[in-house]
Formats: structure tokens, sequence, C-alpha cells
């Protein structure tokens, strides 16, 4: 592309050379991309470099919100894009970018876009995947990022308007590090719920994760996904028994606190 577009591109890292060549390609029209890194023992700041990032090198700081606004705030351009190293954007999105940027109503301060989440090589479009919108693009100085530990998300001061065109999000598929996510994942979400005083008891974690499954893979047709919309549905039960499980250890552990 021979000329840049006036879009900061924000993204954080640890240890996703695997995914980050095929992200950076698909924001080369960007002319500032920004890569916060926290610790990367592999080759991901290298490529970053190699790609002509701005790369910075921080500690995490503790939650999702909270790193990714490490990277916003170092974005110099008109409008950032806030993206994760597993996404790209196919060439429909990039013009569509392109366009409301430098043509869109002056009036909007923020987009937001249907992710398309592919698991084993599959479309996940069942149990909630799909369009699993979400707020990325922004002008700087109108949005920021949530501060939750997990599920973070842009949140825009002003008209938000809705695209068609999607991001896609080819999430982790090797079942060893899937559970390594759910480790932290769960373990991020009862300290949030914790924190809002919420309770849990390992009886009601059992329960939620029975529920869980039951209802994404039936009530919300993921048995249609095939053999991916198993395996996720049976994660997402894993991960939401394990968040109260923890939830309730921390609920038991303050009881002993204060006795």
């Amino acid at each position: 592309m021979e000329s840049k577009i006036p879009i900061s591109v924000a993204i954080i890292t640890k240890n996703e050379e695997a995914n980050l060549p095929r992200c950076l390609a698909s924001v080369s029209f960007a002319k500032q991309v920004v890569v916060v890194d926290s610790g990367s023992t592999d080759g991901t700041v290298d490529i970053a470099r190699s790609f002509g990032c701005d790369v910075y090198e921080e500690p995490w700081r503790g939650g999702f919100g909270i790193q990714k606004q490490l990277a916003v705030d170092r974005c110099c351009e008109p409008w950032v894009l806030v993206l994760d190293a597993d996404e790209r954007l196919p060439e429909e999105t990039v013009d569509t970018i392109i366009r409301v940027v430098t043509e869109g109503d002056p009036d909007v301060m923020g987009y937001s876009f249907p992710r398309k989440n592919f698991f084993h090589g599959r479309w996940i479009r069942h149990a909630g995947w799909w369009p699993d919108r979400v707020v990325r693009l922004f002008r700087r100085g109108c949005g920021r990022m949530s501060t939750a530990l997990v599920h973070e998300g842009v949140e825009v001061d002003g008209k938000v308007m809705k695209l068609e065109c999607p991001i896609e999000h080819f999430t982790d598929g090797d079942l060893a590090r899937i559970l390594q996510k759910i480790d932290r994942y769960s373990t991020l979400g009862a300290k949030t719920a914790f924190s809002e005083g919420k309770r849990a008891t390992i009886f009601g974690a059992t329960v939620r994760a029975g529920w869980t499954f039951f209802y994404d893979y039936v009530f919300r047709f993921g048995f249609l996904d095939g053999e991916p919309g198993l395996t996720l549905a049976v994660t997402d039960a894993i991960n939401k028994f394990f968040k109260y499980a923890k939830l309730a250890r921390l609920c038991r552990e303050k009881l002993e606190v204060e006795e």
C-alpha cells in the first residue's frame, strides 16, 4: 500500500510468534502499530520490530484492560484500532475501515464489528460465538479500555456505529494451552467477582458448570458446530467451574481471617 492511513493499532503480546505475523500483515495500512509486550521468551518482539512496530516492553499489570490501555496510551494517530495478536482483518474490513476513517460521519466516535471466531479450522456460528460484536475502532481521546481484569472492552464517549464487516479471531486449538488459559482467566474472573462482593460454594460451582454446558451445547445449538462445538462447550463449562470454585476458596479464606 502506497500511503498509510491515520490509524494507530494497539496490540498486547506475550509469546505470540505463531499469530503475530498474520495479524501485523493485515494492518499494514496503519501509520502506527503499537505493541506492548509483557515478557515474551520467543520471537514475538523481534517479529514486531521487523514489521516496523513501536515496541514497548512492560511487565504484566494484573489485568487485560489495564495492559491494553498501556498500548492505547502510546497511540498517536487520530484513530485507534485495538486488536489481539490472534486476530486479523480480512480485505473487506480493511477497505471499510479506510473508508470510515477518511470519509465517515464526523459525529461517530467509534465503530463496532462482528467477530468471526475460528476453532480447529472451523467458523463457530453458535453458542454465542457469532456475531460476538465488539467495539474496537474509536477516535483517539474519545475511547479507552475498561479496567476489567478479563473480558475487557472499549468504552467510547459518544456515538458508536455498527459495521457489518468482521474481525477474524483464530482462537488457540491446543488443549494444553487452553487449560493454561482457563486457569489464568478463571483466576482473574474469581478475583473480579470477589471484589464485587459475590459469593460461591463448590456445589454452586458444579451446578453452574453443568448448566453452562447444557445451555451452550443444547439451548444455543453448539452441537451444530460439530466436534469443535462440543470441545468449546466443555471448556466453557470447565472455566465456569474453576472460576466459581476459586471464588468459593476466596470466600472461605476471608471467613477464616475474620474468625
